[in-house]
């Protein structure tokens, strides 16, 4: 009998857990483990800072561990005793709300319930996206802004936690980075282009979210 011809090829090995693609979820509970051991004095305000923005470049789970391997998980009981905010269910199918200015301008401020996304798009036009007295129904907000010719302007609270990425083409693209005190404060998060353009996100100053779970639970009528 011929061995090498029945010989059976080698078993490729498994990919590692580390491998899987992380999620939303997931980057937001590393985040919440690396702002509690701020809180904590775990970490200074440099090492967090580097941190949370590898969280958010992640990929994968194998990039997001290393990040909290030296700090003690926090478990999810302890964080909602610890924090005065408090979500609504999380709807993965809500459609994404948009906000479109060609040759005119769009406006969303006041009080309304923030959805998870929201997409704007100015062409020649101009869009502004007031949150200081928005209601977080969900912990994660995304906005992706596109500006051609145009200008996205978005104002958020002091004590929630802002970031984002883009690209400014002949344009702006700029986001101040914020992070919140509480380790459940709402997260913002901007990303998207300008061409010709000018996107920008950051606190409006004096503007604070207080008392966040009595007026989630007043706007959802419970």
């Amino acid at each position: 009998m011929d061995l090498e011809k029945h010989s059976q090829k080698p078993v490729a090995p498994a990919e590692p857990a580390g491998g899987f693609r992380a999620s939303d979820a997931d980057r937001d509970r590393i985040a919440d483990i690396l702002r509690e051991a701020l809180a904590l004095g775990r970490l200074d305000a440099e090492e967090h800072s580097e941190r949370i923005d590898a969280v958010y470049r992640a990929k994968t789970m194998g990039e997001l561990e290393p990040l909290v391997r030296d700090l003690p998980a926090t478990s999810t009981g302890d964080r909602a005793a610890a924090s005065p905010h408090t979500y609504g269910p999380d709807d993965a199918t809500e459609p994404a709300e948009t906000l479109v200015a060609i040759f005119s301008g769009s406006t969303r401020k006041g009080r309304w319930r923030v959805g998870r996304r929201t997409n704007a798009f100015a062409l020649f036009g101009g869009i502004e996206i007031d949150l200081t007295e928005a209601i977080f129904g969900q912990r994660t907000t995304v906005i992706n802004a596109t500006a051609i010719f145009g200008s996205i302007e978005v104002r958020v609270p002091e004590n929630i936690s802002l970031r984002g990425g883009g690209t400014g083409i002949f344009g702006n693209f700029e986001v101040t980075t914020l992070e919140g005190t509480q380790p459940d404060a709402p997260v913002v998060v901007v990303n998207g282009y300008s061409v010709f353009g000018s996107i920008e996100a950051k606190p409006r100053r004096g503007k604070f979210i207080a008392d966040l779970n009595r007026r989630l639970r007043k706007h959802l009528g419970h």
